[in-house]
């Protein structure tokens, strides 16, 4: 094993591969390809040798993880409407089996004894873990993902840097420039030839969260982007965060035309008329950079009035819908992405706007006092 450590196992059943199948047979020679059973706790790395005279191998290195997220039982209102697989013992027996086979994955339990840490090779190594469990039935919630970092001998931040290779025609290669320059990324090579550009770059791991839509975006799906780990360099400083406030859902209830008409001018909906929602929900995005709390249920009332400006519902602008990983990226420290079998919601941490609000107030206290 990794730790160095010798233990005797019995092999119970031997196979070899035989065209597409296996059979079961009672030896095999040097270099057949085999798979047995009757060991436990294996991992990648480990030598199975003779007991008579066993000699161990170099142990394969694993690239760390660079990523992490909390996951946790989904709580919500909403909870067990849509998935078979809610409770948070469910979600830590799916991930502990997860981590004996996905040798890039840790897990990790916390205090809370719904909420478990798990760590990855990037957002979309994780994002695959979570959409497999999304088909499968279960329920969750995630936090924002946050880059592994670690000190050096000299106790500077460092954190986990990529090396990027973009191909792109030469007419988007000023926006690919752009878009990754503004997430710290430096480019160290670059390459013309008939028309097409390729790019290098070196950057921070949290620089390419949520970057493959917007770059295709960017340049209308004609770019190819490439990334590994490289290694642990010194920290880059801050990142643009989301920039606008969100539209919190003060009240539980369906979403109605006429709320959705009279709150146009505040910003974008991720929301439709006829749509539940509840209360702590994000149901749009602020035009300013603060969040606030609206009623996205509130009714028309009811007279026996004519109006000549009558609810018209043509005028309402679609929804903004979110993949999950631009769920992941949009979201901050204090909220949540709730994924269900069948939708994906945005949610604050803490649903009440009291205790939101109590939580800003203890959060400026102790900020005054520490200055």
């Amino acid at each position: 094993g990794q730790d160095g450590k010798r233990r005797n196992e019995r092999v119970t059943k031997l196979e070899i591969y035989e065209g597409l199948g296996r059979k079961e047979v009672q030896e095999a020679g040097c270099g057949e390809i085999i798979a047995w059973s009757g060991f436990e706790n294996v991992f990648i790395g480990d030598t199975m040798a003779a007991g008579e005279n066993p000699e161990a191998l170099p142990p394969v290195p694993i690239d760390e993880p660079t990523l992490s997220m909390m996951f946790m039982s989904n709580n919500s209102p909403f909870s067990g409407q849509d998935g078979k697989f809610v409770t948070s013992r469910q979600v830590r027996d799916r991930l502990e089996k997860e981590a004996l086979r996905n040798v890039a994955m840790k897990f990790e339990p916390t205090a809370a004894p719904d909420v478990f840490k798990v760590s990855g090779r990037g957002l979309l190594h994780l994002g695959v873990l979570i959409e497999n469990m999304r088909r499968e039935g279960y329920e969750l919630q995630i936090s924002k993902p946050h880059v592994i970092t670690k000190r050096d001998a000299e106790n500077n931040l460092l954190e986990p840097m990529e090396s990027i290779a973009v191909d792109v025609p030469e007419m988007y290669m000023g926006k690919v420039i752009e878009l990754l320059g503004g997430r710290r990324c430096i480019m160290e090579n670059m390459t013309q030839h008939q028309g097409h550009c390729h790019l290098e770059f070196k950057g921070p791991s949290r620089g390419l969260i949520g970057l493959r839509n917007k770059l295709l975006t960017a340049t209308k799906g004609e770019a190819t982007i490439h990334h590994s780990f490289l290694e642990f360099g010194p920290y880059c400083g801050s990142l643009g965060g989301r920039g606008a406030g969100v539209q919190v859902a003060s009240e539980a209830g369906q979403v109605t035309g006429f709320a959705l008409q009279n709150l146009q001018d505040r910003g974008e909906f991720f929301v439709n008329p006829g749509e539940q929602v509840y209360e702590g929900q994000l149901i749009g995005e602020h035009c300013k950079d603060n969040d606030i709390a609206v009623n996205v249920a509130k009714a028309k009332h009811l007279t026996n009035m004519r109006n000549a400006n009558k609810e018209n519902l043509d005028s309402l602008k679609s929804k903004r819908l979110f993949s999950l990983e631009e769920a992941l990226e949009y979201i901050e420290d204090d909220e949540l992405v709730e994924v269900t079998p069948k939708s994906i919601r945005l949610r604050k941490r803490l649903l009440a706007e009291k205790l939101r609000l109590k939580e800003t107030r203890e959060k400026q206290s102790r900020d005054e006092a520490a200055a």
